[in-house]
């Protein structure tokens, strides 16, 4: 039976993808307890801390397929935690008593944080793998429209020209920096846990910062500096930089979304049969993967909210506080891969309509390239004469229908410093992109060196 949309056999993977629900199922984060547990019996062998005899046999019986999920479920529910039900199967299997060394000096802490840094680890794969693709797509967009003219929006009217390359440059600079935070939190974020009963190492004596180290080591993860059981930094700072990456892309959806709009049409998501279908109006095209990344990223920033509460934890083992990352780490990770899926879905086969946005350029008749003859007359008349003289214009274009142009030109204030030809180049909003192109181009040179790197 599932209740959520993120098992839902229907819904799931338009949610989340199979891989990262994968990462943070019953069997591959009890699998990485197995692991540590091991690890853990490997390390202290080597230091002579528990027999050579006994690594072995733990090590032996740490398979998941030794593990009793519904006997796992009964410890659990019946203890408060899965971390000692896993230790009791063990020992249990162990022979000759040997698994009484097993998850020696440890607490369930230790072994429940570094499952979860061995996730975030694995997931954060994923997710850098997706951002790859986002890139790429990205920069080919970028790339392909570097020089086509549309229209920039500001409160949801007609601004000024762009190109829609540097629309989509703008977004590849935002995911090329996030890219820069995800190689700067990883040493920050991948150390694991081994401090004991409240993180002093005492129950090992001399020899506890030793097996710290040999026990990450084994793991390939950081070591510690000091335990952080109730320091929960790290796990929060994956969060703002999952709300961060989601929040971009979220952006990406809101804008193709209103591209979309039948009154704009500059834009559609990739077109298959039957997809954006209306069940009552045959002509609809609605967008899908914009609303979906639109949900799941919201979603995710009410988890990051939840996952900074959990910072706020009370002395060295927290009452509750830590609890809620078992809730919402896992699902702030399978919501940001559906977002991360569905952009690159819809980034990937983006339909762009470059007529359809010049048409759209000339909808105002030429009052989008207002600034341009207000900049042109600035040195003549100053710049406030120049726009207000300008203002007064482009009202008269809103209620008579004439063009910019005509109306600039029959105006003896501004035929005495401007010709006909002039104003007409000014009224054009291909010629009024700025540097857009250079723009794009240095965004892109800064992709093609970071692929290279």
């Amino acid at each position: 039976m599932t209740a959520t949309a993120l098992d839902s056999s229907i819904f799931c993977d338009i949610f989340t993808t199979p891989e990262m629900r994968g990462i943070f199922s019953d069997e591959t984060r009890t699998g990485y307890c197995l692991a540590i547990e091991a690890a853990l019996a490997r390390a202290q062998a080597r230091l002579g801390i528990i027999p050579e005899k006994a690594a072995r046999e733990i090590v032996r019986q740490c398979r998941i397929e030794n593990i009793d999920f519904a006997r796992l479920k009964k410890q659990t529910e019946r203890i408060g935690y899965p971390i000692l039900g896993i230790v009791q199967q063990i020992v249990d299997l162990c022979a000759d008593g040997l698994g009484e060394w097993c998850h020696w000096g440890a607490t369930t802490q230790d072994i429940t944080d570094t499952t979860a840094i061995m996730q975030v680890r694995d997931a954060l794969e994923l997710v850098e793998k997706e951002m790859d693709a986002i890139a790429g797509a990205l920069a080919e967009l970028s790339r392909r429209y570097r020089d086509t003219p549309m229209a920039g929006r500001s409160n949801l009217q007609q601004a000024v020209p762009l190109t829609f390359g540097f629309k989509m440059a703008a977004l590849l600079a935002a995911m090329q920096r996030h890219r820069e935070r995800l190689a700067q939190l990883r040493p920050r974020v991948l150390v694991g846990e081994f401090g004991g009963a409240v993180g002093t190492l005492a129950s090992l004596g001399g020899d506890g910062l030793k097996v710290q180290a040999e026990l990450m080591q084994e793991l390939g993860l950081g070591q510690p500096e000091i335990a952080w059981h109730t320091v929960r930094d790290r796990i929060g700072e994956v969060a703002c930089f999952l709300g961060l990456l989601t929040g971009t892309v979220g952006k990406i959806s809101m804008d193709v979304k209103l591209l979309m709009q039948t009154e704009v049409a500059e834009v559609y998501e990739p077109f298959h049969e039957g997809r954006g279908s209306s069940s009552t109006m045959p002509q609809k095209r609605n967008p899908i993967s914009c609303l979906y990344i639109h949900a799941t990223a919201a979603l995710v920033r009410q988890h990051v909210a939840a996952l900074l509460e959990a910072a706020v934890a009370d002395h060295e083992r927290s009452t509750g506080p830590w609890e809620i990352e078992w809730i919402s780490l896992p699902e702030i990770f399978l919501l940001t891969s559906g977002a991360l899926a569905q952009t690159k879905l819809m980034l990937t086969g983006l339909e762009v309509d470059a007529d359809r946005m010049r048409a759209n350029l000339d909808l105002t008749r030429g009052t989008i390239v207002s600034e341009a003859v207000m900049m042109g007359l600035g040195p003549h008349l100053g710049r406030q004469r120049a726009h207000d003289l300008v203002y007064d214009i482009c009202r008269k274009v809103a209620t008579s229908d004439e063009p910019l142009v005509d109306l600039l030109a029959r105006n003896d204030e501004i035929r005495r410093h401007l010709t006909r030809a002039q104003l007409e180049k000014m009224c054009d909003p291909a010629a009024y992109l700025g540097l857009a192109g250079e723009m794009v181009d240095k965004v892109l040179a800064r992709e093609g060196g970071l692929r290279e790197a």
